[in-house]
């Protein structure tokens, strides 16, 4: 099985992967963990990344397919995956699609994460995480917060926030994904395949009723 996560940014997509992925074996790619990783590697695709993002805006469209389909390549597809920020645009869904139709697979499931900008905006604000073992956290919102200020919990090392995490930054990407990536969620849902969550809930609680209706059970589908 293979998920597809669609929602404004900071609506839960990483927290319910992470739940999915410690809970029942999935693998989790994220759209934007790629690119950072390319921003790491301070190759040239990573400084224009690096670029675009601090500005707020999307990445070119064939060159967000080419570093999806390397990701992909280079996983064990037998395991059930979630795709985390990608595909955001219609013509991007037509390219995912082209994707896995070349590895043989799929879109079996699109989970939907129904947000308000006014909560992801308190999320992001609050959003850190440890630049070592990468867990996140949350100083705002009284989720998921560190228990010793602002050190993590396994590292013991300080958290940092991400460079893209500003109110300017993140009304303009919420006002991108209303225009551009609602009519992915229509097109999903035409074909059936889509599922929508209400992403200002409790994880956990939200995570019990979404398992039920990708019909996981033990790690298996």
């Amino acid at each position: 099985m293979n998920i597809i996560w669609i929602a404004p940014p900071a609506a839960g997509k990483g927290t319910f992967s992470g739940l999915l992925k410690e809970k029942y074996g999935f693998n989790h790619i994220s759209a934007g963990d790629v690119l950072r990783e390319q921003v790491s590697l301070g190759s040239d695709i990573g400084k224009e990344v690096e670029s675009i993002i601090a500005k707020g805006e999307m990445v070119d469209d064939n060159l967000m397919k080419r570093l999806i389909e390397t990701k992909l390549k280079s996983l064990d597809l037998t395991i059930p995956f979630m795709m985390d920020g990608y595909p955001r645009k219609i013509n991007q869904a037509h390219d995912y699609e082209e994707i896995l139709s070349s590895l043989g697979l799929n879109v079996d499931k699109v989970i939907y994460i129904n947000i308000d900008k006014e909560t992801g905006l308190k999320r992001v604000l609050g959003r850190v995480s440890c630049p070592i073992c990468k867990k996140t956290y949350n100083v705002l919102t009284g989720y998921n917060t560190p228990k010793n200020g602002k050190l993590c919990d396994n590292c013991n090392v300080e958290l940092i926030s991400r460079t893209d995490d500003t109110k300017e930054s993140y009304e303009k990407r919420f006002d991108i994904y209303m225009t551009e990536t609602a009519p992915v969620i229509d097109y999903y849902r035409k074909q059936g395949k889509l599922i929508t969550i209400d992403g200002t809930k409790e994880p956990e609680e939200t995570l019990k009723s979404l398992i039920t209706l990708l019909g996981v059970n033990n790690g298996y589908y």
